[in-house]
C-alpha cells in the first residue's frame, strides 16, 4: 500500500481527534472550510510537476529554518516552473488577492533545503544562495533532491505557507541582472546590522527583499554576518526599521482629532484609531469562536499587547505582528509629519481558514492607513462608530484592551508617560 503522504506539519492532539472524526465533511472546528482540504486542493494542481529533478524561476527567494539552530535547513523557495514568480514572494502585492488563490499561488513553492551551520555564510552552498538573492529579477534553478520532495506544510502565523520540501542534492542557479541597491550593502562589511536595514529602506527597497537579505546574512560588518531564520528576520526587520521611524514621529506635533481607518483584506477586519495624543500604541486581536487560533472554545479570545511613549524592552507576547502592525502606522505619521496614540483592532472572521504569514497584519494596517478617514471630536462617538463594524461586542474588547479603556474613561494619555 502507497505511503499515505502528510499534509500537516503540526498540529494539537485535541485536533487532530476532531479532525479525524470531521473528515472535512462536518466542519466540527467550526470554520466556514476545511483548511487542510483547502491545501491538499492546492498540491493536487502541482502533484504531477513534483519530481526528484525540478526547473524553475524563483522569485528570488530563500527560506532558513530554526529547529536545529544553529545548524539549520536553508534553501531556496522555487515553483516547477518557468516565468514572472516575483510576486509569489511579494507580500507588498498581496492583500487583495482572494484567500484561495494565495493559496494555490504559495502552496507551489516547492522549499529545497540543505542543513547549514548559521555561521558558514562562506560555504559555498551558501554564496550561490546570497547570489541569487542579488538579482534584481527571478532567477532560474535546477534542482536535483536526493528522493521527491515530500507534501507536508507548515502551520503557523508569522511566516507564509510554502508547498512541498526535500534535500537537496545539488543545485545549479542563473543569476540575472544585478539589484544595486542590496549589492551596495552587502558589499559593505562596516556597517552595522540596523544600519544597513535603515539604508536599504530609505533608499526604497522593498521589506520583503529587506528581511531576505538579512536572513540570507547579507547584512552587516563582516565578523557579525550569519544566517537568521525567516521567522525571526521578518520581526527584527518590522521592529527595527519601526523604532527607528518612531524617533522622528515623537518629535512631531500631534493630530487634531479622533481619526478612524478601516481594511477588510484577506477574511480580516482591521480598524485603526489615531488619538490627538503624544505617541503609545496597543495592538488587539479579537477571535470570534469557531475562528483559526479559537476553534474549539465558545467564548471570544482576545490578545493584545501595548507600549507607552517610551516603548517596550521585552518581546511583545502577542507575536511578530505587534511589530507588523506598529511598523505600518510609523510610516504613515512619518508622512504626515504627526504624532498619535494609535490602537489597532483586528477581528479574524470564520473564513480566514489558515494562517497566512504578518504580512496581512502589516498590509492590512497600509491599507487602512491609506483611506479617508473618519473624523470624531469625541471619544465615545468615535468608538461607538468602531464598534458598530464588528461581530465581537464593544465591552469585550474593551475589557480586554488598555488603551481603549484609558480612552473610555478620558484618561489623560499624556499623563502615562
Amino acid at each position: 500500500m502507497k505511503k499515505r503522504e502528510h499534509i500537516v506539519e503540526s498540529a494539537p492532539e485535541s485536533m487532530g481527534k476532531i479532525c479525524a472524526i470531521c473528515k472535512g465533511d462536518k466542519l466540527l472546528c467550526g470554520k466556514s472550510e476545511c483548511p487542510i482540504l483547502a491545501k491538499y486542493k492546492s498540491l493536487l494542481r502541482i502533484r504531477s510537476s513534483i519530481k526528484e529533478e525540478i526547473e524553475g524561476s524563483s522569485p528570488p527567494s530563500i527560506f532558513v529554518g530554526r529547529m536545529g539552530y544553529p545548524k539549520v535547513k536553508v534553501g531556496p523557495l522555487a515553483p516547477p516552473f518557468h516565468g514572472d514568480t516575483e510576486i509569489m514572494d511579494s507580500p507588498e502585492e498581496w492583500i487583495s488577492m482572494d484567500i484561495h488563490e494565495f493559496i494555490d499561488m504559495r502552496i507551489s513553492l516547492i522549499r529545497g533545503k540543505r542543513q547549514v551551520n548559521i555561521y558558514d555564510i562562506q560555504d559555498p552552498y551558501v554564496e550561490s544562495l546570497q547570489e541569487m538573492l542579488l538579482s534584481e529579477r527571478h532567477v532560474e534553478l535546477e534542482e536535483k533532491f536526493i528522493k521527491r520532495p515530500g507534501f507536508s506544510i507548515p502551520l503557523g502565523d508569522e511566516i507564509p505557507p510554502y508547498g512541498p520540501s526535500g534535500e537537496l542534492k545539488s543545485i545549479k542557479i542563473f543569476p540575472g541582472r544585478t539589484n544595486f541597491r542590496i549589492q551596495k550593502i552587502y558589499d559593505d562589511t562596516d556597517i552595522n546590522a540596523s544600519d544597513a536595514l535603515i539604508e536599504l529602506y530609505s533608499m526604497g527597497e522593498s521589506l520583503s527583499r529587506i528581511q531576505r537579505a538579512l536572513s540570507a546574512g547579507m547584512l552587516g560588518q563582516w565578523k557579525y554576518r550569519k544566517l537568521v531564520p525567516t521567522r525571526w528576520s521578518i520581526t527584527a526587520v518590522d521592529s527595527t526599521i519601526s523604532e527607528r521611524l518612531l524617533q522622528k514621529v515623537k518629535n512631531n506635533e500631534t493630530i487634531d482629532k479622533i481619526e478612524i481607518y478601516e481594511s477588510r483584506k484577506m477574511e480580516n477586519i482591521f480598524i485603526v484609531i489615531l488619538l490627538p495624543y503624544n505617541w503609545s500604541y496597543e495592538l488587539v486581536e479579537g477571535w470570534y469562536p469557531g475562528t483559526l487560533w479559537n476553534p474549539y472554545s465558545q467564548e471570544t479570545f482576545i490578545i493584545s499587547d501595548y507600549e507607552f511613549y517610551y516603548g517596550r524592552k521585552d518581546y511583545a507576547s502577542i507575536g511578530g505582528c505587534y511589530y507588523s502592525a506598529r511598523l505600518a502606522v510609523a510610516e504613515h505619521l512619518v508622512r504626515r509629519g504627526r504624532q498619535a496614540t494609535a490602537i489597532v483592532l483586528r477581528e479574524a472572521l470564520p473564513s480566514y481558514i489558515l494562517p497566512v504569514g504578518v504580512w496581512n497584519v502589516r498590509e492590512n494596517v497600509r491599507n487602512a492607513l491609506n483611506s479617508r478617514p473618519i473624523e470624531f471630536d469625541d471619544e465615545n462617538s468615535a468608538l461607538n462608530y468602531v464598534f458598530s463594524r464588528f461581530h465581537i461586542p464593544k465591552e469585550v474588547w474593551i475589557r480586554n484592551s488598555k488603551l481603549l479603556d484609558f480612552m473610555l474613561h478620558q484618561v489623560k494619555f499624556h499623563g502615562l508617560y
